[in-house]
């Protein structure tokens, strides 16, 4: 099992969902872990349920929100040493029924909450000469789906970025990597079956099975997964990877 005992982790999107299973697994490790979301009862839950050690409220699409918030999870807990650019989201709408509005939206969340919260903490990690910066970035990061092109467009545009930061600090001690989870088995996707049974009038069931229909594994990636590849990335064992991405998809890709 990896060992993080010390390292200071701050998880964007920590209250629930994929985040809350990656604060978990590396407080299990032993890391000090920061959640940072908007909504701040889910972020409460999570420390009163032990998953994190404290938690910060800011908006990732707000810059200086994202950097008083490091600020302060630092002040409280220490430099960030591990961060995991989780939060996102997803609107589905055909091509031609989306506007320019829903592109910006998806990249500004998808794209620039990850620019922030990078920007928050690299410049430290560097000069300490250590760093983690996971980014989740989504299957939808790596091949295209239908009537999510402004979310597939800004998760491709999260993995360049991961790329492309990686050749800049790959001397510095500081790796930059990406998950990229399948359909899992979260709130996002159980919204997702939602409209999509209130849009077609099939069943649940039926819903589901279009969703998986090109995932060899057959069932829903549990959030647990993701966090298992998320704190191995974080790990000692880790430290010659970076500039990669780690798909956790049952073999869609």
């Amino acid at each position: 099992m990896a060992t993080l005992n010390g390292r200071h982790a701050l998880v964007t999107g920590g209250g629930r969902g994929i985040g809350r299973a990656i604060a978990a697994s590396l407080t299990g490790a032993g890391a000090i872990v920061t959640v940072l979301g908007r909504q701040e009862a889910p972020l409460k839950e999570a420390v009163a349920q032990s998953d994190a050690e404290g938690y910060v409220v800011a908006d990732v699409t707000d810059a200086r929100a994202v950097g008083d918030a490091v600020r302060q999870a630092a002040a409280a807990r220490g430099p960030i040493d591990i961060l995991i650019a989780n939060a996102g989201n997803a609107e589905s709408a055909p091509f031609l029924k989306g506007d320019a509005a829903l592109f910006q939206r998806m990249f500004d969340l998808n794209v620039m909450g990850v620019v922030h919260a990078t920007r928050a903490v690299l410049g430290d990690m560097v000069a300490r000469g250590f760093g983690r910066v996971i980014v989740n970035a989504s299957v939808a990061g790596l091949k295209g789906y239908a009537y999510v092109s402004a979310y597939c467009a800004a998760k491709h545009a999260a993995v360049g970025l991961v790329r492309a930061l990686a050749q800049e600090t790959a001397k510095t001690g500081v790796t930059v990597n990406a998950v990229c989870p399948g359909y899992a088995d979260t709130d996002l996707v159980t919204q997702g079956l939602d409209a999509i049974v209130a849009k077609t009038g099939r069943t649940r069931e039926q819903a589901l099975a279009g969703m998986l229909k090109d995932e060899p594994l057959g069932r829903l990636i549990r959030p647990e997964e993701v966090a298992a590849a998320v704190l191995f990335l974080c790990s000692p064992a880790a430290s010659a990877i970076t500039g990669t991405t780690l798909t956790v998809a049952g073999g869609e890709i």
